[in-house]
């Protein structure tokens, strides 16, 4: 772990993987599965780091209840687990469908200046699960989830959220990190 680093890492393996058709936590990447392959880069950033979902990865798994309820749920799922920990900051997200994240990509959001969540922007759409989020909007997300409140959008509403623009990735690396198993491009080795 990166000692100037004091982040927590959620890894989201659940859902439904409707339009994939299969479990995309299993999705090997170089002969990996994408669960296994990102849990090991957020070790070396975060600590504590758990999954939410089938406990696909080698993490410490959180359930998060009843499939299908959204990534907000699932990400508010894990604040008690963490919290038990004793952890009470930031917090890293990732989904398991963001399998080319490395450990480099997330060094950078969690050392990300300031205390605000930060989101990455790529393709100019903010990337809600691969972002760092802040004690104060993983509050709010609960609040959001009692609301009945599904999506990460409602979240990217709130004021105060620092979008990082694809710049600070090195050169045509945000296109490759925040490319997910939904929209595979042509130089995946399945497609």
């Amino acid at each position: 772990m990166t000692e100037a680093v004091k982040v927590a890492g959620v890894l989201l393996t659940g859902g439904a993987s409707r339009r994939m058709g299969f479990d995309k936590a299993l999705v090997e990447v170089n002969g990996v599965p994408s669960a296994v392959r990102l849990a090991a880069a957020m070790r070396e950033v975060a600590s504590p780091v758990l999954e939410v979902g089938p406990g696909r990865s080698g993490l410490t798994t959180v359930d998060e209840g009843p499939v299908g309820r959204g990534p907000l749920v699932a990400a508010c799922a894990a604040l008690p687990a963490l919290r038990a920990a004793g952890h009470i900051g930031p917090v890293l997200l990732l989904a398991c469908d963001l399998a080319f994240v490395a450990a480099a990509d997330l060094v950078l959001l969690a050392s990300w200046p300031g205390s605000a969540s930060v989101v990455p922007m790529a393709g100019g759409r903010p990337q809600p699960l691969c972002a760092r989020w802040s004690p104060d909007d993983l509050d709010a997300a609960t609040v959001l989830v009692r609301r009945g409140e599904r999506s990460m959008k409602a979240l990217l509403a709130r004021p105060g959220i620092v979008f990082v623009d694809e710049g600070h990735w090195p050169a045509g690396r945000a296109r490759r990190v925040f490319a997910d198993f939904d929209t595979p491009p042509t130089w995946w080795p399945w497609a």
